[in-house]
């Protein structure tokens, strides 16, 4: 339109609080005016898509973004009531909070319009009943979404009444709504029949809005007036017919029964996350329900798994559905479990143990198909009961059960300790190749690795914890905690678990080739788990079995069958350990014995004399790039006390490297291997090196990129790069990368602050290693490549590292070299990727900052560098300060700048400011001259004024001035962005 977005907001605030009610009041009166009609009409007549129409508006009108107001609200008042406001679930169904204030309490409240819309939908219900779908029909679909909408009003539309208000209207809502879900059995059969879902699904959106907005036992308590059971009874029954149905029909296109199911697990996760948050247990009704509810899915899924067993893998359940969607659907069964845990753990191990004794009782000629999948789904659901998933985090044993079992006195009677070791003896078994071959099928084993990984993570606790617990007290819940964080090393039970984890993996790695799944959990999840923790590495790796993989590692053939991800993750596992040896030179030697063979097979190979003639034979270079991965995961590992004895494996292989870049010149595949060991070994390095290290490093890097560009490895025609079309295309430029990368880490501070303090004879200049590098990256960045965000981040990642370290030696590239980098800083600042902004900012603010001190001290900073631009009068050359102020104070003032950003826009600006004070005065003379408005005239002058003068700002760029000049940006920021900016 042209207009300023200060207008834009305005026309919002206006329309939301002069006209939007009475819109709403406008669609009101016509559902009142056609209601009659309606409902005293045998047939249907035009009235009714009027009111459709209105009560659709309606429910727009309530969907409205309304702005926060400052009203007072009793909110401790509220949360003694129960009450509460929570949006996050509701978001996930595209739905949200409505809190239009106080203006709209006479409209939506006081009038009793919610009991009114009720009572017509009710009325209407009843006249269609004989009609099985008129449930979807436009009236009913649209007055029923306004039901919906009107149960998730919240904030101060309702008096401060203690909010007796808000929960005689949640009252109202769910005497009408319970209409559409009760019985549950009755209305799953009718829709199974062929009657319409829509009403069982809006249904369950108002139990989630309701759990939203109060407290578990307010929830539950709502029902108790009418009904003899609560809230919390009905989602059970609501969700068991939602299991049934899903599982029922999982191989028809009805979606009715998932659709609910998702729903109706959210609200068990509002309702168990919030009685979680404020650690009070549910009541004994809820937990019954819960407990019922969990044995209900348990058996409905065990059915289902034995039904399947005979199936084809395309059509069971277990493989159409998505691994992350299976865990999230079994994570929130695992909350309703653990709401019941003195029941549902022992029902598990019950069901578990029954399976088990099955399996082991089972004639040969019995087909065992039927229980192994219902074992497959126990080890499923028991894993996520027992422990949860906690990526990147130290995992815990689940609050729900320390705080549970009271009553326990015994470990041995703890029913947690007994599903534990119920499951690791079935587990046991896998170790007999005979019962493998019959009972371990992939599928079977990577359910037990990915239980096994979860729970030592989970259980094997550090001895000092358990005794931590033990001095609190020996009573109640402080007894049952003692005993869950310390059975597990009890009688040694601890070391033996380790010695079966690492033989049952030496199993998965060696029995189960091509079986990427499964081996990638046992190296990835299951052996990480066991290294990941201190006190566990430091007791597997004193065992024989631990040493019997590191050896078949090291020296054997049958690992080299995994793929080059997994030896890559094997060997940084295996690495990992070392620094879990407490004799630092036994440390040392157990890396030495790993990986020495590894960099002497790797610099054998380099050596051999027929290497050009065999190096292009597929299991050569299978061979070479197996080693490179195993190298670059120890690379990966590197840690204070295993460095040094790393740094020596990566200084054996330098030379050999060189060679393969050589010979392997034309194998873009074994060149990126090489590009990315050096990658990692830097960045795994770089803290740890001295100046001698540093000048050894150095001279490698030096030699790769000068043999890398002198036979033009990887170059990347332009002229290609228009016809990329996805993310996955870009990938072909993924050396390119690699070298960007590189780059980055030798330009690492650290690496720069130790070479510089050395004094060397002989030491490369870094400087002269990264531009050697950027002799070969520039000239191949184009501005279409830079629109792939992997590669742009890497590139603008380097920019910003490069011109903080070295502006120096940027202010004297040649013109090409200086115009494709302050070219691709220009395209940068315009990015949609806010990091990719951020890291421009930063270099921006390095080259002004160089150019602003060089004045300063009497040089030419970059007087010698100009760019063109497009001027009034064609284009233009001017100084790099020039041009970038320029260019910031366009996207400043006139484009969709982020706030986020703003810090480091000041921190471009201010130094640009220093550098160009006239033609920043002309610019904003020019400015206020074109502007017309004398009021936006006064306001944009004043905040310019403020914007360099406010704050005591002086002519330094030291963090005290560069902390008032961010102060002031983002109030200059907030006072123009509403009149300046034009949409």
């Amino acid at each position: 339109m042209g207009l300023p977005k200060e207008f834009h907001d305005q026309c919002q605030l206006s329309l939301e609080v002069k006209f939007l009610k009475d819109f709403y009041c406008w669609a009101q009166a016509a559902v009142f005016n056609t209601a009659d009609k309606i409902l005293n009409s045998n047939v249907t007549i035009p009235e009714e898509k009027a009111c459709s129409a209105a009560l659709r508006l309606m429910l727009q009108i309530l969907s409205w973004s309304f702005k926060p107001t400052l009203e007072h609200e009793n909110l401790d008042a509220k949360i003694k009531s129960g009450l509460r406001s929570d949006a996050i679930n509701l978001r996930k169904f595209e739905r949200s909070l409505v809190k239009p204030g106080s203006l709209w309490t006479d409209i939506l409240i006081s009038s009793a319009h919610t009991t009114w819309v009720l009572n017509f939908y009710t009325t209407l219900r009843q006249k269609y009943s004989y009609d099985t779908l008129w449930g979807d029909s436009p009236i009913a679909v649209s007055c029923r979404q306004l039901i919906v909408q009107l149960c998730s009003l919240a904030g101060a539309v309702f008096p401060n009444d203690n909010g007796d208000a808000q929960i005689e209207h949640f009252m109202h809502i769910l005497s009408a709504v319970i209409l559409w879900i009760e019985p549950p059995n009755v209305i799953a059969e009718s829709i199974r029949n062929g009657g319409s879902e829509s009403e069982f699904i809006d249904g369950c959106h108002v139990l989630l809005s309701v759990a939203s907005l109060t407290s578990s036992s307010l929830f539950d308590n709502l029902l108790k007036s009418i009904r003899q059971y609560g809230t919390i009874n009905l989602l059970s029954a609501l969700t068991s017919e939602a299991v049934k149905s899903v599982l029922d029909n999982q191989n028809e296109e009805e979606t009715w029964g998932s659709d609910a199911l998702d729903i109706l697990l959210e609200t068990w996760n509002v309702i168990l996350g919030e009685a979680c948050a404020d650690k009070s247990p549910m009541s004994a009704d809820g937990a019954l329900a819960a407990s019922n509810l969990f044995k209900i899915i348990v058996e409905s899924h065990l059915k289902a798994a034995a039904d399947s067993a005979f199936e084809d893998s395309d059509d069971a359940e277990y493989f159409h559905v998505s691994v992350s969607k299976r865990d999230e659907q079994l994570a929130l069964y695992a909350l309703i479990a653990r709401a019941a845990a003195d029941t549902t753990i022992p029902f598990l191990e019950q069901l578990f143990s029954e399976r088990f004794a099955r399996l082991s009782q089972r004639d040969v000629e019995n087909d065992p198909t039927r229980t192994l999948e219902e074992l497959y789904w126990l080890l499923l659901i028991t894993s996520h009961v027992l422990t949860d998933s906690g990526e990147g985090e130290t995992l815990l044993i689940p609050e729900a059960l320390q705080a549970g079992f009271t009553n326990v006195v015994e470990v041995a009677q703890h029913p947690v300790v007994t599903l534990s070791w119920s499951i690791i003896n079935f587990s046991r078994q896998c170790l007999d190749p005979g019962i493998r071959g019959r009972y371990f099928s992939p599928r079977l084993m990577e359910a037990v690795i990915w239980f096994l990984a979860r729970w030592v993570a989970t259980y094997l606790v550090p001895l000092d914890v358990s005794r931590e617990i033990d001095s609190v007290g020996r009573h109640g819940s402080q007894h049952s905690r003692k005993l869950l964080n310390s059975f597990a090393w009890d009688n040694n039970q601890g070391e033996l678990v380790l010695d079966f984890v690492v033989l049952m993996s030496m199993v998965a790695l060696t029995t189960y080739q091509g079986e990427i799944e499964l081996q990638t959990l046992t190296c990835q999840k299951l052996l990480a788990s066991v290294v990941r923790r201190k006190h566990t590495c430091a007791y597997v790796v004193q065992l024989d079995s631990w040493r019997d993989l590191t050896r078949a590692f090291a020296s054997g053939r049958s690992l080299f069958s995994l793929s080059g991800r997994l030896q890559r993750s094997l060997a940084e596992t295996l690495a990992c350990a070392a620094s879990c040896i407490k004799d630092p030179e036994a440390s040392v030697q157990y890396l030495r014995d790993l990986m020495g063979p590894v960099a002497g097979c790797l610099v054998e190979n380099a050596s051999r004399s027929d290497l050009k003639s065999v190096a292009h034979q597929p299991d050569v270079i299978y061979m070479v790039c197996c080693l490179l991965e195993r190298l670059r995961g120890a690379a990966r590992a590197t840690q204070p006390r295993t460095q040094k004895v790393l740094f020596e494996m990566g200084h054996t292989v330098m030379n050999s490297l060189l060679t393969l870049l050589e010979v392997y010149k034309n194998q873009s595949e074994v060149i990126y291997m090489i590009l990315k060991f050096v990658v990692d070994f830097i960045d795994g390095q770089a803290v740890f090196l001295d100046g001698k290290e540093t000048s050894v490093l150095m001279s490698f890097c030096l030699r790769l990129l000068q043999i890398y560009s002198s036979h033009n490895i990887g170059k990347v025609m332009l002229s290609l790069s228009s016809t990329l079309r996805s993310e996955s295309q870009s990938e072909k430029y993924k050396d390119l990368r690699a070298l960007l990368r590189l780059l980055t880490n030798i330009c690492s501070k650290d690496l720069v602050g130790f070479l510089s303090d050395s004094n060397i004879e002989g030491s490369p200049d870094i400087a002269e290693v990264i531009y050697v590098g950027l002799d070969i990256v520039t000239p191949l960045i184009s501005l279409d490549l830079l629109k792939y965000p992997k590669l742009s981040r890497d590139y603008f990642v380097l920019m910003s590292h490069l011109l903080e370290v070295y502006p120096e030696k940027v202010a004297h590239l040649n013109r090409d070299a200086f115009g494709r980098i302050t070219g691709s800083l220009e395209f940068g600042l315009r990015n949609q990727d806010g990091d990719v902004v951020e890291r421009c900012l930063t270099a921006v603010n390095a080259l002004a900052s160089y150019h602003f001190k060089e004045r300063l001290g009497g040089r030419g900073g970059l007087g010698s560098q100009v760019m063109e631009s497009e001027g009034s009068n064609g284009k233009l050359q001017e100084s790099i300060s020039s041009h970038f102020l320029r260019l910031l104070l366009q996207l400043l003032l006139f484009e969709d700048f982020r706030m986020e950003l703003a810090g480091s826009a000041a921190d471009a600006l201010l130094p640009l400011l220093f550098c160009e004070q006239e033609l920043y005065q002309r610019l904003v003379h020019e400015l206020l001259e074109k502007e017309q408005n004398p009021t936006v005239k006064s306001r944009l002058a004043l905040a310019f004024h403020n914007l360099t003068s406010s704050n005591n700002l002086s002519s330094t760029l030291d963090r005290p001035n560069r902390q008032k000049f961010r102060k002031n940006l983002r109030v200059f920021l907030g006072e123009v962005s509403g009149f300046m900016q034009i949409k």
